[in-house]
């Protein structure tokens, strides 16, 4: 379903998953993505979040904010890693942008309320987002799939440490 001329939020979330490579160029040069960005990141805390209760986690409005700065800081940490150590082409915000759709096969961990079968969904849906994230990247900073998965890694390593830095100020965790 096409929207002024530009995909609706579930053609693009749907696009992204599908690991459609036009659908990342498409967001990542769409300043007026990155709200859908945002929200797509927030379905998927919530789809997470309703997982969570079946096995015992709770604060949904916390992990929604969690999930919320992660995003931003591991956009800040791949846009400072793919832009200076492989000369990457991406501002931070096309990284925001693409990196916020790569995440949307993350809908699906609401099935993970479903005992049994929420548990055999998980891990394909990691590994599902793992790739998009590398072609998020690639995407975003015009860089080869070897050099995107460099910076996914090294990028979710130094996004982790923020965070942990962030919850131990906080005194969270």
């Amino acid at each position: 379903m096409e929207v002024t001329g530009r995909r609706s939020l579930i053609d693009r979330m749907i696009g992204a998953a599908l690991l459609k490579i036009d659908v990342y160029e498409e967001v990542e040069h769409d300043e007026s993505a990155t709200g859908q960005a945002a929200i797509a990141v927030g379905l998927v805390a919530i789809a997470s979040g309703i997982a969570s209760w079946t096995y015992g986690g709770t604060g949904m409005i916390m992990g929604v904010v969690a999930a919320y700065l992660s995003w931003a800081i591991f956009a800040g940490t791949t846009y400072f890693i793919g832009d200076k150590l492989f000369k990457g082409t991406a501002t931070w915000g096309e990284l925001l942008r693409t990196l916020g759709f790569a995440q949307s096969p993350g809908v699906l961990f609401v099935i993970g309320a479903i005992p049994v079968i929420g548990l055999i969904v998980f891990i394909p849906v990691v590994i599902w987002i793992v790739i998009a994230v590398v072609i998020a990247i690639r995407q975003a900073l015009d860089i080869t799939t070897g050099k995107a998965v460099v910076t996914a890694v090294l990028g979710m390593l130094l996004a982790g440490f923020i965070n942990a830095m962030i919850n131990r100020v906080l005194g969270i965790g």
